[in-house]
């Protein structure tokens, strides 16, 4: 069975991989970090079973692991820029293969979509030949794994050239790469310490909650607004959840959980494309372009954004309670 395990060591076989090429260029606090990072990735499963054993010496260990990130970040964790001899290299490169540099991208939704609709059939008798967890990890791993190899075929470059590029990626982005994962467990930190619950009172005073539109538009407007402050959906959504769409929508007004949920998702995606707080969507890519304005990609967006946040809100009005 391909467990769910295994895409988390893959990943930090990734960032081990990344560590390296660093310390052989002498890149000493980008090697620590990503090396630091790539071993709490393998180390995962033995925190989770030492939680269950009632121990709490591997998740401290993990602990002192991420205060140690937060040190190096702070204290000189560069971004790594491109050679002008590598740049005149790509350009090239570039320029030969035009819009077949695309493929591989486009492979990694397409492949995921078709893994997702397929892993559920995919058994041998009573055997799951996929871990049944997390089946949509597991499908954008391989997808990636697909993709990666469909890019070494198309550029005939060598792993070792992949792995390479890599880790001139991952030091281009730089802490930013972290942000998902750690916004994702404030998320979680959020919900667990009760703020959902304070959510939910203060909603409930402010609104008429006997209204399903003035449910649906706080609920909305609560992801985008967490979402903006927070920089990811995935940090507000069980905020926002547990304070408003679970024991309003879903609860009270009885909408379908499953369209909630994915709706209120895409309220939050919106509103990603409009705050700084999503450094890796908005910052990091003016760092790589150079941009003169730090606000440029948000600009650009927010148009988008607004229409796509007022469609969602039709759409969740629409489709939940049919």
């Amino acid at each position: 069975m391909l467990k769910i395990e295994y895409v988390y060591w893959l990943c930090g076989a990734l960032m081990l991989a990344a560590g390296y090429v660093d310390f052989a260029a002498r890149r000493r606090a980008p090697a620590a970090f990503w090396t630091i990072l790539g071993l709490c990735f393998f180390g995962g499963e033995a925190v989770e079973a030492a939680a269950k054993a009632g121990s709490l010496l591997p998740a401290q260990i993990v602990g002192v692991a991420v205060i140690a990130l937060a040190i190096i970040a702070a204290s000189g964790l560069t971004r790594r820029h491109i050679a002008d001899s590598e740049a005149e290299q790509r350009k090239a490169s570039a320029e030969r293969l035009r819009n077949r540099l695309f493929l591989p991208a486009l492979a990694i939704p397409l492949v995921t979509l078709a893994l997702v609709l397929l892993i559920p059939r995919l058994k041998s008798g009573a055997f799951d030949l996929f871990d049944s967890r997390q089946p949509t990890i597991i499908a954008l791993a391989l997808a990636c794994v697909i993709a990666a190899g469909g890019a070494m075929a198309l550029t005939r470059a060598t792993p070792v050239t992949a792995l390479r590029e890599s880790a001139r990626l991952l030091d281009a982005l730089s802490w930013a790469a972290l942000l998902p994962m750690l916004l994702a467990t404030l998320g979680a930190v959020f919900a667990a310490t009760g703020v959902g619950e304070a959510v939910a009172h203060i909603v409930s005073a402010a609104i008429p909650t006997g209204s399903r539109d003035a449910c649906i538009i706080a609920y909305a407007l609560g992801m985008a607004v967490f979402t903006i402050i927070m920089g990811n959906a995935f940090a507000a959504f069980p905020v926002m959840t547990a304070g408003i769409g679970l024991p309003l929508l879903i609860e009270q007004h009885h909408a379908h959980a499953a369209v909630v949920g994915a709706l209120g998702m895409l309220c939050g995606y919106c509103a990603t494309l409009l705050t700084p707080m999503a450094a890796n969507f908005n910052i990091v890519p003016v760092a790589l372009l150079e941009l003169r304005d730090p606000n440029a990609v948000i600009r650009a967006q927010w148009p988008t954004a607004v229409v796509l946040f007022v469609t969602n809100v039709i759409l969740l009005d629409w489709l939940a309670f049919r």
